[in-house]
């Protein structure tokens, strides 16, 4: 096997997108074992951009989904992992957007994203296609980091950001509530305090997220254990349930099942890529 070599540099993005974009990270990652790579679902919907061969995805872990290549894909929010196949090799761009920003740079609210894997260009047509020739043709991080600020900046110049695509503000509020709170506060309290009921916040939320307040909640809760567990110095899985605020580890390992398709044991063993950075 090659010498292992792993690259990752983050950046935010220029200014005026941070209200819909969250973050740029670029990859480059040689050397590793062939496998298969839990994309764990989370509180930002996901693009990546191949800079090499096609991504290959599946919907799901081990439960056979089908794989479908793509140059670059955008992804909605999920509540189980999606499966990266690779054969050692990834390098590629990931963008992450918070829902509240796909109408803006996408047109659509992330409720119609929701569990769906789409070519990039499905969503940003021409700008699309634009996007993976330039990313591929700079020759530096910073220059594919720039690309990205013009290009996504234009998408929104489309659509005029947030006036033609308006998110509810109450909506816009649940939101922030949970992911302040990483999952660990009653929808209902929510739902009392915006002055509406828990059905009708549930159907607003779902309709501009794509998940329930309640189904969102829990994957920001996975979402805190994700990290803790993929920490260079990770903490004993009891210790990480506890943090995370699951009632007990047996808790912890029952969504880690239905989020990853594996247990945390069997994840972090069939995890070649931890520890990359």
């Amino acid at each position: 096997m090659q010498d292992l070599a792993a690259t990752r540099i983050d950046a935010r993005p220029a200014p005026a997108l941070r209200r819909y974009v969250r973050s740029y990270v670029g990859f480059d990652l040689r050397g590793f074992p062939a496998g298969v790579h839990c994309g764990p679902p989370g509180r930002a919907l996901t693009a990546v951009i191949s800079l090499s061969r096609p991504l290959g995805v599946g919907a799901g872990v081990d439960d056979g989904s089908p794989v479908t290549r793509f140059d670059s894909v955008a992804g909605g929010l999920m509540r189980r992992s999606v499966a990266i196949h690779h054969d050692g090799r990834q390098h590629g761009v990931q963008v992450s957007l918070t829902p509240l920003g796909a109408r803006a740079v996408y047109g659509v609210p992330a409720g119609e994203l929701a569990h769906r894997l789409v070519p990039l260009d499905e969503l940003l047509g021409a700008l699309g296609v634009e996007l993976v020739d330039r990313l591929r043709a700079a020759t530096t991080w910073a220059a594919r980091f720039a690309v990205l600020d013009e290009l996504l900046l234009r998408a929104v110049g489309r659509g005029d950001g947030d006036r033609l695509y308006p998110v509810r503000p109450e909506v816009a509020q649940a939101w922030r509530r949970l992911v302040v709170a990483r999952g660990r506060v009653q929808v209902g309290a929510v739902a009392t305090e915006l002055g509406w009921s828990r059905r009708y916040l549930t159907e607003r939320f779902r309709g501009e997220v794509g998940l329930s307040p309640k189904t969102f909640a829990r994957v920001l809760r996975f979402e805190h254990a994700h990290d803790l567990a993929t920490a260079h110095d990770p903490l004993p899985w009891a210790d990480v349930a506890t943090v995370s605020g699951y009632a007990d580890q047996a808790h912890l390992v029952r969504d880690w099942r239905e989020f990853t398709g594996r247990s945390p044991t069997v994840w972090r063993r069939g995890e070649v890529l931890l520890g990359t950075g």
